[in-house]
């Protein structure tokens, strides 16, 4: 039995439908599908507050699983040796408060620190696997390079409280000793199908997408760096396949551990990366550069690229999928077609 949790999410539910196309079935999803917030809707006579409910429920529709269980109640489970019981080999825990502009850090500690921290001592108690999603928005500006060295990982400097929250974590696992006995996996900037729900979370592939067809043009931050012109400046984009490929490696690769990077360790423009979505629509190049919100400005990274030294030396051997092509595959084959979702 393997269980995903944030399995009804982005990442969580590509890593389901990769496993169904592997012939495993026996999956536990937890996730939560709780009312993401509310609003108020101003309408001709009177203004009423709407629920925003979650949709990502949509991902799974087209899986094969053996059941779900909300992340709360899952917790509650595993207090009474429900991992141990139902006979759970692997834990690939992608849960979390995900967003990089969330202010409420009691939430995303308790979320993305003592939630993983919980989960990860219960799976090493029992002799269960352990696989967790930290990210690469932990290595902040970048001033001490994109290494998933340990040495590396304890000094970084993170610039937003989800990329603190997630830091937190990685530096308990090492400063306890504990990275050989769990994998944590760094993800880069992923996109493609499934993270339609993610609201501006959204990769710019997919918000893109939608701007060009609605208006024939794609806006883009200006640079406020004098080593980048506008849209210049880099990112390394992982297409989302690819990034599951890297995480059900060390799910086959039960003697691997550590904290690595899932990137492709290539750095590419925002030109670059959305220059083929005009390309697969046959339309021509429109990019407007538009100021960037004064909340993001200290908080942005310019640049990120990941060594993938690290994963290399352990085994992986995959080829990763161009970014042109990446970008080409989500327009073409889930963007542009009726039915978005992996099947």
């Amino acid at each position: 039995m393997i269980v995903v949790t944030g399995g009804a999410g982005f990442i969580g539910s590509a890593v389901v439908w990769r496993l169904n196309q592997l012939g495993v079935q026996n999956i536990i999803i937890v996730d939560s599908f709780k009312p993401e917030g509310r609003f108020w809707n101003k309408g001709e006579s009177k203004i009423e507050e709407e629920i925003l409910y979650s949709e990502k429920w949509k991902n799974l529709v087209n899986l094969k699983f053996f059941d779900i269980f909300d992340s709360e109640e899952f917790g509650q489970m595993c207090s009474h040796d429900f991992l141990k019981m139902s006979g759970v080999e692997t834990v690939i825990h992608l849960g979390a408060c995900s967003s990089t502009t969330e202010r409420n850090f009691d939430l995303l500690l308790r979320n993305n620190y003592e939630y993983t921290k919980y989960l990860c001592e219960k799976c090493m108690s029992a002799d269960i696997r352990f696989i967790y999603a930290s990210s690469a928005a932990t290595y902040g500006t970048g001033e001490h390079g994109y290494s998933d060295d340990e040495k590396v990982i304890l000094n970084l400097k993170p610039l937003n409280p989800y990329a603190y929250s997630k830091q937190l974590f990685d530096q308990w696992l090492v400063q306890n000793s504990l990275t050989d006995k769990v994998v944590g996996l760094k993800f880069f900037n992923v996109f493609g199908p499934n993270e339609y729900h993610k609201g501006d979370m959204r990769s710019l592939v997919c918000k893109g997408f939608d701007q060009i067809k609605q208006t024939g043009r794609i806006e883009l931050f200006k640079s406020y760096s004098d080593s980048y012109a506008n849209g210049e400046q880099k990112r390394d984009f992982i297409y989302i396949k690819d990034a599951v490929e890297m995480t059900l490696f060390f799910w086959q690769n039960k003697i691997v551990n550590g904290i690595y990077n899932v990137g492709t360790g290539i750095a590419s423009t925002f030109n670059e990366l959305v220059k083929p979505i005009f390309k697969s629509l046959n339309m021509p190049e429109n990019i407007e550069y538009i100021d960037m919100p004064e909340n993001l400005k200290s908080k942005y990274q310019d640049f990120t690229q990941a060594d993938m030294t690290k994963l290399r030396s352990a085994g992986y051997k995959n080829e990763i999928t161009p970014l042109s092509e990446a970008v080409s595959d989500y327009v073409e084959n889930f963007l542009n077609k009726s039915d978005r979702f992996l099947s």
